[in-house]
């Protein structure tokens, strides 16, 4: 038989996308992360002169199983590491074939997706935004603006979160700054760990 739990609710401040109670606290800065980014002397050069913080999710505590709806907001600092701006690590889900759902709250970003096939896609994050991340893709999420990139998620509550295949291969493609707009590229290093 089935624990029954009560209904509740968490606060989201609407402006900067902090949740009260505030529950499990993830937090990245570029130590976390300094391999994703193509730029290492640009890594080194911020990580001398600290450490920048590069994302916060605030993740609502909700049982890890099927039929349970997971739910965070994501915070993503404006920045960039040489021409590369701020993001998320990316993940695939554990198990695959589930979906996820991005509500832009505040800020600019790019949703950046990849399929397990190897196509690639980009949406555009802005406030009011509804991005649907279909199963079988990869996403992460890239501050393009001048503003904290905040986002409210809702995704399967079994999904999990695979993050080993984006650490190992990233993705084919990259959001670059140039002449401060954002630019979708070609990533150099995901053809030469393909092999």
């Amino acid at each position: 038989m089935a624990i029954l739990r009560q209904p509740f609710n968490t606060h989201l401040n609407l402006g900067n996308g902090v949740l009260v109670p505030e529950g499990v606290k993830v937090v990245r800065h570029l130590s976390d992360m300094k391999d994703m980014y193509q730029d290492q002397d640009a890594v080194q050069h911020l990580l001398k002169d600290g450490d920048p913080l590069i994302y916060v999710v605030y993740n609502v505590e909700v049982p890890e199983e099927a039929g349970e709806l997971q739910h965070c907001t994501s915070i993503v600092y404006p920045g960039r590491v040489g021409n590369e701006f701020f993001m998320t690590k990316g993940h695939f889900h554990s198990r695959a074939g589930t979906a996820e759902i991005y509500l832009t709250l505040r800020g600019r970003g790019i949703l950046l997706m990849q399929a397990q096939d190897g196509r690639t896609a980009t949406l555009d994050m802005f406030p009011g935004s509804v991005s649907y991340i279909l199963p079988y893709w990869a996403h992460r999420s890239i501050n393009v603006g001048p503003e904290p990139l905040v986002f409210f998620a809702v995704y399967p509550g079994d999904a999990g979160h695979n993050y080993g295949v984006i650490e190992e291969k990233g993705f084919a493609k990259m959001v670059l700054a140039q002449d401060d707009a954002p630019v979708v590229v070609d990533n150099p290093r995901y053809a030469c760990r393909r092999t």
